[in-house]
């Protein structure tokens, strides 16, 4: 079968001779882009995991098989036929949630909304700020921070510094968590966020600050806090926090995290790999 399908012979035309020799590379292109996408799409959620659990159960079978142990592979046969509704079943959020950032996304303009979402939270913390009012936002880069939002509520609105503001009045119901941002969407409101257990914060920093260094600890993202006490203005990013920003500092700070370079950028079939085969400490 292989030979009949490499066979160029067979061409009758200049043309048939082209889509030929193409075929395959096309076709391992396009085998290539569903597995990125694939493992984007699970990056940052509990299938990773399942998928983890999966794919060692599949070594298993294929060993029990090898072994001829006819009655684990009869058993391995059975359940292969149920996991695939029960898997349908148990992450039918997450497919839907996944199908949905899928429609949203856009091939250009990566840059013009991220500067919008840049403007907005800083014309947002200045205002908090001046009014010593407490605000943490997460902004989501790489890792998907849907473990996050689903202890918050989810809003999925365009952001702007007025909604932004509203979600962190005082005496509102969502004031007390984080706010998650992606792209130029506000994500989720009221979200509960890890405490950092590292006994080098400072003990003059409150929950806040601790919660905005644990996130950026566990994962790639962003973190702006308002402190409810002093008015001031911080970043968090990668575990360590950089305090008494302006807004202007603010601005330049936030465009130094999220316009990296590409030569700078870990790939996103690289980082999924590293995540995916990444062992827990």
């Amino acid at each position: 079968m292989l030979e009949e399908f490499f066979d160029l012979s067979q061409a009758k035309t200049p043309m048939q001779l082209v889509i030929m020799a193409w075929k395959p590379v096309i076709e391992i292109g396009i085998i290539w882009y569903i597995i990125y996408k694939l493992l984007e799409f699970i990056k940052g959620t509990r299938a990773v995991q399942v998928l983890r659990g999966i794919i060692i159960i599949a070594v298993i079978f294929f060993l029990t098989q090898q072994l001829r142990f006819d009655v684990i592979n009869w058993i391995f046969t059975k359940l292969f036929a149920l996991s695939v509704i029960a898997f349908l079943i148990v992450f039918q959020p997450e497919m839907r949630s996944g199908l949905a950032r899928i429609g949203r996304e856009k091939v250009f303009g990566n840059i013009i909304t991220e500067e919008r979402t840049i403007d907005e939270i800083a014309k947002s913390v200045s205002i908090l700020a001046r009014k010593k009012i407490g605000a943490i936002i997460a902004i989501q880069r790489e890792v998907n921070l849907e473990p996050y939002t689903e202890s918050g509520v989810q809003l999925d609105s365009v952001i702007t510094s007025e909604l932004l503001n509203t979600i962190f009045m005082p005496n509102t119901p969502l004031h007390d968590g984080g706010v998650i941002v992606h792209g130029d969407r506000v994500v989720a409101a009221g979200c509960l966020f890890p405490l950092s257990p590292s006994p080098d914060i400072s003990k003059l920093l409150g929950t806040r600050h601790r919660a905005a260094i644990g996130l950026t600890e566990e994962t790639d993202s962003v973190c702006v806090v308002v402190s409810e006490e002093t008015g001031v203005i911080s970043i968090a990013n990668a575990g360590k926090l950089t305090r008494d920003l302006d807004r202007d500092r603010l601005i330049n700070h936030l465009r130094s995290l999220l316009y990296r370079p590409k030569k700078e950028k870990k790939s996103h079939v690289k980082l999924s790999m590293d995540r995916f085969f990444r062992k827990k400490t």
